[in-house]
């Protein structure tokens, strides 16, 4: 019988949430995501601690003129050692910290593109991550139309998923297990996959783009179980951690891909300014995990540049 991942494949591009090298290795996926807490957990590992090391001798001896500096040309390094085992996109995250200032995003999506190139990755190979705030998503349009392909991430709701659409992202990240989490929380936790407001929420964002024939890809991403990867089988693509490819690998039950929606011929419409912080506003989940999800990007990046300079 053909495993659960291996019929995912079929129906899905399989990405890794992980910096773990020799998860990387072994489930041999197309394209892989990278963030501050990713990197922060494998920082310490026997596979990475030359990296460690050198990024730390680096900064001591002057090379880097801040940790700052160091930890981004660390970030880079880690995606260069995962895009030697991968075939696609690796994504390389913008500092959380400039979340909300669209000119410092594209500087630093410019110091990334850069550094990869004096490694030899070229820049169609990297997907420039950033947060789905209202700056994040103008520093894609503009970094897009220089050729520079973004992924934009801690998405939690059609709004982000319009005005992405509007600057052409290459790539959106729905966030499911961090919705699922924000129900549980408030003490409605679904009975199934089926009825997860995560996994609803990436169908219906789905359903938009087929709709309206945008080209940006979903990648459903956040997963808790493996019920809720099943569940978006057929999507664009799905980022999942090596503990739930490890399950999905293991599983043998049939699954059924999604059905797409019928192409409308109706165009996406625009989305202001005003309209998107207003219906943020007015989502107290998407509201609540987008800044829940830049303030733990902060917290990890700002531990992983205390390990630097330690």
């Amino acid at each position: 019988m053909t495993s659960t991942l291996d019929q995912l494949r079929k129906l899905s591009v399989v990405v890794a949430d992980t910096a773990d090298f020799q998860a990387i290795e072994q489930f041999k996926p197309v394209d892989a995501t990278t963030n501050p807490s990713l990197i922060l957990k494998q920082a310490q590992s026997g596979v990475t601690e030359h990296l460690i090391a050198q990024t730390k001798e680096k900064l001591a001896s002057g090379v880097f003129q801040s940790v700052q500096e160091a930890a981004l040309d660390l970030a880079v390094r880690f995606g260069f050692e995962i895009a030697g085992r991968i075939t696609g996109y690796i994504s390389t995250e913008v500092d959380a910290r400039l979340s909300f200032n669209t000119e410092a995003s594209i500087e630093q999506a410019h110091q990334i593109i850069e550094k990869y190139a004096q490694l030899g990755l070229p820049k169609e190979r990297v997907l420039i991550k950033l947060a789905s705030t209202w700056e994040g998503i103008q520093a894609a349009r503009a970094l897009e139309a220089e050729g520079i392909g973004c992924n934009l991430t801690l998405l939690f709701c059609e709004a982000q998923a319009i005005a992405a659409a509007n600057a052409k992202a290459t790539l959106i990240s729905p966030f499911v297990g961090r919705i699922y989490d924000w129900y549980v929380a408030k003490g409605e936790t679904p009975t199934s996959a089926e009825t997860d407001p995560g996994v609803l929420s990436v169908r219906r964002i789905l359903d938009l783009y087929k709709r309206h024939g945008i080209q940006t890809i979903v990648m459903g991403a956040s997963f808790r179980t493996a019920d809720q990867v099943v569940a978006l089988a057929g999507c664009d693509r799905l980022t999942i951690s090596p503990s739930l490819l490890k399950e999905l690998a293991t599983r043998d039950k049939t699954i059924d891909g999604l059905e797409h929606a019928q192409l409308s011929g109706v165009a996406l419409r625009e989305l202001s300014r005003d309209e998107f912080l207003l219906t943020i506003a007015a989502d107290p989940m998407a509201n609540e995990k987008i800044a829940d999800g830049i303030t733990r990007f902060i917290q990890d990046q700002e531990t992983l540049e205390s390990l630097l300079s330690d």
